[in-house]
């Protein structure tokens, strides 16, 4: 919240401080957390990185859609025109359960696939927008190849861990870890300007240990490119990577909160009283 207020301008209201230095090197500060990006089924993969609008064009551009004079917006489910207008391009009806959670069932007209008939009948390279949708990030890479625009923002999703899900996945059915992904996902499309403050929350949540080695690549490369990251952690495999550790404690929740240690990992590996740099001294050992 402090760097949020100073760069930002964020409406934010920091907890107590003494002092705060060194952001003058920094022009922003994007905290990727594990909140959704989304609470409707309106919000997914696609929308929220921005690859929506490059697919749209596409499917506006094919000689069909020329024709019948369809733009892009036809191929949005958000705005009347193209979309089912029985669930209003949502591909499911709310159903509101009195004294329980709203629950969400198919719609009959367009049987969840969001568009009218009529959409549906324009194809790019066989495939309806619909079935591009239902691609998952791996498919669709290979898919749209012959288009930089959309794969580079595909690879990112690839690079953090996320080449199985799909393009059109309803954002309240990704776990707060793939949230999160999505949003580092589409910081990394962005323009680098080399003085960011990333700040992340344990990132690896629910990562296989091939994925997290992905992940790393990319943190790296920030890094590399001069920003800085900081992430909260417990995988060890990670906190190995840093160049500086700070290890809070001695314990979690409210008997924590206290600086034990800080340094490089060979440094925490030696400090006493630290218990990450017990199973650092360990694992460095290796």
């Amino acid at each position: 919240p402090i760097s949020a207020a100073a760069l930002n301008k964020a409406n934010t209201s920091p907890s107590p401080y003494k002092t705060i230095n060194g952001l003058e090197h920094y022009d922003k500060v994007v905290d990727i957390d594990q909140s959704p990006i989304g609470r409707t089924p309106r919000s997914n993969p696609a929308t929220y990185t921005g690859l929506f609008t490059p697919i749209r064009e596409l499917f506006a551009g094919t000689p069909e859609a020329r024709s019948r004079g369809y733009t892009p917006g036809r191929f949005s489910f958000n705005v009347k025109g193209g979309r089912c207008e029985a669930c209003s391009g949502d591909g499911v009806i709310k159903v509101e359960m009195h004294f329980l959670p709203d629950i969400y069932v198919q719609c009959d007209v367009c049987k969840g696939k969001r568009y009218n008939r009529e959409t549906l009948e324009i194809h790019y390279k066989g495939k309806t927008i619909d079935e591009v949708l239902n691609m998952t990030v791996e498919e669709a890479l290979e898919f749209f190849d012959a288009v930089p625009a959309i794969k580079r923002k595909l690879q990112t999703l690839m690079d953090v861990g996320l080449s199985y899900i799909s393009l059109g996945q309803n954002a309240t059915t990704l776990s707060g870890g793939e949230a999160q992904r999505v949003k580092l996902s589409r910081e990394l499309s962005k323009r680098d300007t080399g003085n960011t403050l990333y700040i992340l929350d344990e990132p690896t949540t629910g990562l296989h240990f091939h994925d997290v080695n992905h992940l790393l690549e990319v943190l790296h490369r920030l890094r590399n490119h001069g920003n800085t990251v900081v992430v909260i952690e417990h995988n060890l495999d990670v906190i190995k990577t840093a160049d500086w550790i700070i290890d809070l404690g001695p314990e979690g929740g409210d008997k924590g909160g206290e600086i034990i240690a800080q340094g490089t990992p060979q440094q925490l590996a030696r400090a006493r009283g630290s218990h990450t740099g017990k199973f650092l001294k360990k694992l460095l050992a290796r």
